[in-house]
């Protein structure tokens, strides 16, 4: 059941669009992450949806509500944002209980759910606490608490990990990902960290200049980016130009067979640095660079003809910079890109939450 849909939604600031024309619809109970670059729109549409900023054409709405003119604090939503906006006069209690406060919540009402919610983020007791003597991550579960208080139907979520270390980072998603999951929360999402995205999120919504490049599960855009641009800010870099024809793609690095049922004609193809499987046989390249991943090796190749390639391989057995290797790529590795790497028209709409994370 769609909690949240948005019809056509435009923020236009004089000629110039930043969210362009934006169909999307969030699922009760599912998680959705906005992932782009600056300046693509995702923190402006998040706005629109809390009713921080007003729509230029469009529709938001909730429970299938016109959310057109309904204030910010009438539309049951939670707000969290990167620099969490803790209120550094009020101890923790204070903090957690202030949404509850503002909606009329009694003193005893207050108290129970406060310390219930401290409970569940995992600060169990911390109501007295000064806000100035908590660590980001401390101040960040006061702030996932405060959001969550008067129990919003729509949890929104603005970079929520951003000014924290990688290390606190990745267990704040885990239990993050635990949490909305035990809770049954309805979560949009905006970050540019595409890892955070991909640990928490049941659905991913790409973003480029102010429209929808791609949405999908993590898996899904994962393994088949659908243009050049989202296949770049991924990281992929193995990208180029190709002309198809029967089941090959004539590329800069060669011929390279392509999936069954591949259109024919002039395309992009992207080769999946995974692979690139280094053989007895195939393209014959030079070994540029290697780095240490932790679970595998990054190489860069310098083939014989065409641009570098970024391959990897593992732990055991990786060649030296400089040594001589051989590559094939096998067809499931290979992905071909929407011509040209426009924005694509579809909507993206909500569905399943599948397995995938």
């Amino acid at each position: 059941m769609t909690l949240l849909q948005l019809d056509g939604v435009s923020v236009r600031f004089g000629e110039r669009a930043v969210v362009d024309c934006v169909d999307l619809a969030v699922a009760e109970h599912e998680t959705v992450c906005v992932l782009g670059p600056s300046g693509s729109g995702k923190s402006t549409l998040l706005r629109v949806v809390a009713g921080l900023q007003r729509v230029s054409a469009g529709r938001v709405l909730l429970d299938g509500a016109d959310q057109a003119g309904v204030p910010v604090h009438r539309r049951g939503v939670g707000l969290m944002f990167q620099d969490h906006q803790l209120f550094p006069h009020r101890d923790v209690g204070g903090n957690v209980a202030f949404g509850l406060r503002m909606r009329g919540s009694g003193r005893d009402a207050c108290t129970g759910r406060v310390a219930e919610l401290l409970q569940l983020v995992g600060l169990p007791g911390a109501q007295g606490r000064a806000v100035a003597s908590l660590s980001g991550g401390e101040q960040q579960r006061v702030a996932l608490a405060r959001a969550l208080a008067p129990s919003p139907r729509l949890l929104m979520l603005d970079e929520p990990l951003g000014q924290l270390d990688r290390g606190l980072r990745e267990r704040l998603v885990v239990e993050l990902q635990g949490l909305f999951s035990r809770l049954g929360t309805t979560v949009l999402a905006v970050t540019h960290d595409q890892g955070e995205a991909f640990a928490l999120a049941d659905r991913v919504v790409v973003m480029r200049d102010g429209r929808i490049a791609q949405a999908g599960t993590p898996l899904e855009v994962w393994q088949r980016p659908a243009s050049e641009f989202v296949a770049r800010f991924l990281g992929f870099e193995n990208v180029a130009a190709a002309t198809v024809s029967a089941g090959v793609a004539a590329t800069p690095w060669g011929k390279v067979p392509v999936p069954d049922g591949t259109p024919e004609g002039e395309r992009q193809v992207l080769i999946r640095p995974a692979g690139v499987l280094l053989t007895d046989d195939g393209l014959r390249c030079a070994v540029e660079s290697r780095t240490f991943r932790g679970t595998h090796v990054a190489l860069l190749l310098r083939p014989e003809a065409g641009p570098a390639l970024e391959a990897e391989c593992g732990l055991a057995g990786a060649p030296p910079v400089g040594g001589r290797v051989t590559g094939n790529v096998p067809p499931h590795e290979v992905v071909v890109l929407r011509p040209g790497g426009g924005h694509p028209a579809p909507a993206a709409r909500g569905g399943d939450r599948g397995d995938d994370r």
